[in-house]
């Protein structure tokens, strides 16, 4: 910058300058580093140096920024942030103002573990009845892992020492990388669809956590929760977990810890065969012995066959001559039966009755019209009475003889003249018509 003698700059005029440059020309930047020289005041913004191994450079994160930040720094920690570049105007200090904070590297992927191990784990993802038993004697027995890895080399080694002849199908998966992910969920979904195993190890060898990641992704936990093969995982060493770890039915330190919980040892193998042995030996020489006595009791029940046909005779000699027997007594039965019937019927006989009836309905019928007659003049004598009492109380009568009804305007019969008003239009009812008329004058008694 050239200035002229009398263009003399002040030292505030100078930093402001600068930060106007700065911040107009650089603008936001993302930077990685270490966190050192931390602060954290009452006032809660924070104060730290970032750094690599070569330089370092001041940055502050006001108050509003960090507020609510799942991760808190530490001195040390890895971090990549996103800031604006300015200039601190009193001590003229290059620093970056922090707008975004965040873990990097292996601190980035821990966060991102533990929230997804969190949120697995309240959909009930680990939950202890969710997990199977593993066979006892697995007839197959299934690898999920690279075909060229030590994990395979591990599991086969130990195989070859336990259990030989126990058959080995390889499901072969990089377990490492991007393209592990998919690769893994298709080989567990390939060996539940294949159904060929009775369990199935997931393994591999040790390594960073970035390393092992393939196995923290929500596609491969939630294809292991959804296999319908058990699964031992036997991922890097003994200190390392993932969260298909967590998942698995059983969690074994390293591959070589999973091939021994999924075999028995060949000598196990070897003296249950003979147990088994000496089980079957001792339950057949117990049904032998069942056996023999029980053919030593039918010998001594048997009867010889021409004993019972001997005796079928004699029974059927004897029904031939009680047979004629009991044919008479039933037939005597049925027609003293038949002659008690026979009398009940002419004791019962309705022909007399209907006689009877016959004759008194004949006698009815020549009284039924005297009846009638006499029945017929005594209610017209009964009506007759009646409308004699009736025309005596009726109102019409009243009138005949000179009688009248009146009624004023509201169609009330007039009783008391003190109720009627003067100038009231009445309506008089005579015996043949009526007239309407006008109150000029009320007499009260």
């Amino acid at each position: 910058m050239t200035t002229s003698p009398r263009d003399i700059l002040t030292v505030s005029r100078l930093n402001r300058t600068v930060r106007t440059a700065l911040e107009g020309q650089v603008g936001a930047v993302w930077v990685e580093g270490e966190i050192s020289n931390l602060a954290r005041p009452s006032s809660g913004h924070w104060y730290f140096s970032l750094k690599d191994a070569n330089a370092q450079v001041r940055c502050a994160m006001f108050r509003t920024r960090n507020e609510g930040l799942a991760f808190v720094p530490v001195n040390g920690s890895q971090v990549l942030i996103a800031a604006r570049v300015s200039l601190y105007e009193p001590r003229g200090e290059f620093q970056l103002i922090v707008e975004q904070l965040e873990p990097a590297g292996e601190g980035l992927l821990r966060l991102k573990f533990e929230a997804l191990k969190q949120r697995l784990a309240q959909a009930g993802m680990f939950a202890s009845e969710h997990k199977r038993a593993l066979p006892r004697w697995p007839h197959t027995l299934g690898v999920i892992t690279s075909a060229t890895g030590a994990a395979l080399r591990d599991i086969l080694q130990v195989l070859r020492h336990r259990n030989p002849s126990l058959p080995v199908i390889l499901y072969p998966s990089p377990v490492q990388g991007a393209a592990a992910i998919p690769a893994l969920v298709d080989a567990i979904e390939t060996a539940n669809r294949r159904n060929e195993c009775a369990v199935l190890i997931l393994a591999r060898g040790g390594g960073s956590l970035e390393d092992l990641w393939a196995f923290n992704e929500e596609a491969v936990v939630r294809a292991i929760y959804h296999s319908k093969i058990p699964i031992v995982s036997g991922i890097g060493h003994e200190i390392d977990f993932t969260l298909a770890d967590f998942v698995a039915d059983v969690r074994a330190p390293t591959p070589s810890a999973a091939a021994a919980l999924c075999t028995p040892e060949a000598t196990e193998v070897v003296g249950l065969l003979l147990q088994f042995e000496r089980r079957i030996v001792r339950n057949m020489e117990v049904s032998l012995q069942r056996l023999k006595i029980r053919e030593q009791h039918a010998a001594r029940r048997l009867v010889h066959p021409g004993r019972r046909i001997e005796q079928h005779h004699q029974r059927l000699d004897e029904l031939q001559r009680r047979l004629p027997q009991e044919i008479n007594k039933l037939l005597l039965l049925k027609r003293a039966r038949l002659q008690a019937m026979i009398s009940d019927l002419i004791n019962h006989n309705p022909g007399p009755q209907l006689a009877h009836a016959g004759e008194r309905a004949r006698l009815l019928s020549h009284r039924l019209p005297a009846a009638m007659a006499t029945g017929l003049s005594r209610w017209q004598n009964r009506a007759a009475l009646a409308l004699q009492t009736l025309n005596t109380v009726s109102p019409t009568a009243t009138l005949a003889r000179g009688y009248a009804i009146v009624t004023d305007t509201r169609g009330q019969i007039a009783r008391d003249a003190s109720l009627l008003r003067v100038g009231e239009q009445v309506v008089t009812q005579l015996a043949a018509g009526k007239f309407t008329s006008r109150v000029d004058e009320t007499d009260p008694v």
